[in-house]
């Protein structure tokens, strides 16, 4: 299976930095790995590199099967560029989340964090917001469910298991990565509505590529294509003009031509996704939508 470049290099990442840190004794854990801000051993450093360590092969493994699971997905939705930015945004706010709930008692402290929960934790909830009635099969639940209760399932859980559990797992982490997660989406939807001249289209059918995932609706490349369906002819059509029959062979051949340009557009969304266009030919893609 194909694994776009940024969840593979994150997936490739995580795994050396586990493979190194057991060689050398887990010390790596103790240098990288997230002390509380007070603590001696805190350097700021840290804020990004805990996120790359891990403290067993489980721990790693459900890490890593859900970060192939939902962040392939949504690379593919985003691009590579996005999908980078959210990561590390998501597992910024979960450490800087575990060192607030840290210094107001919320956490025993002292507590060094490690795990790359936090991040995955925030492409789960993009998952969620960006693709809510996607079902998805969940073990031992024997039937699907959609993707917005799975995630909001799990967002009540976290808070709940934060205020109330002292089992060495951080929670505050996992929701301070759904937190700044959903507050970074927000920030782009807002940013897309003021700066992209589709006005009138949602900031997700701005942004999503095709694949084989949908909001519970049709994919956006069916969509796209069902577009122009009705606006397109079926075949050349030539015109029984015998009073301008020159304009309307010209005219017949233009328009051919521009069929032949959104057919290419199209296969390149197809191929590529949405973000592969170039304002041009999103330009043209949007001029032909209102014709």
């Amino acid at each position: 299976m194909n694994i776009p470049p940024i969840i593979k290099g994150l997936l490739l990442i995580n795994i050396a930095a586990y493979i190194i840190d057991e060689l050398f004794g887990n010390q790596l854990s103790l240098i990288f790995g997230l002390y509380y801000f007070a603590h001696p051993n805190f350097g700021i450093w840290q804020l990004f590199t805990y996120m790359f360590m891990h403290g067993g092969f489980m721990h790693l493994f459900f890490n890593m099967f859900a970060l192939w699971m939902f962040g392939r997905i949504m690379e593919q939705t985003w691009g590579p560029k996005k999908m980078i930015i959210y990561y590390l945004i998501c597992g910024l706010g979960a450490g800087l989340t575990q060192e607030l709930g840290q210094s107001i008692g919320l956490i025993e402290p002292y507590a060094r964090t490690i795990g790359a929960s936090g991040a995955v934790y925030g492409i789960l909830l993009a998952f969620g917001m960006t693709y809510p009635n996607e079902r998805l099969f969940v073990i031992p639940i024997p039937f699907p469910i959609k993707a917005k209760y799975f995630v909001g399932f799990y967002a009540a859980l976290e808070l709940m298991e934060c205020l109330t559990m002292k089992d060495g797992v951080a929670h505050a982490a996992h929701l301070g990565g759904m937190l700044f997660g959903a507050l970074l989406i927000i920030l782009w939807k807002r940013k897309a509505s003021r700066n992209s001249y589709y006005q009138g289209q949602s900031f997700w059918s701005q942004t999503t590529t095709y694949d084989s995932y949908d909001k519970g609706e049709d994919s956006f490349f069916d969509k796209l294509t069902g577009m122009f369906k009705n606006k397109k002819p079926k075949g050349p059509k030539m015109t029984v003009s015998y009073g301008n029959r020159q304009a309307d062979y010209k005219y017949n051949e233009e328009k051919k031509k521009n069929d032949e340009e959104i057919d290419r557009i199209l296969d390149k969304v197809r191929r590529g996704g949405y973000s592969c266009l170039t304002e041009d030919e999103k330009k043209t893609l949007f001029d032909a939508s209102k014709r």
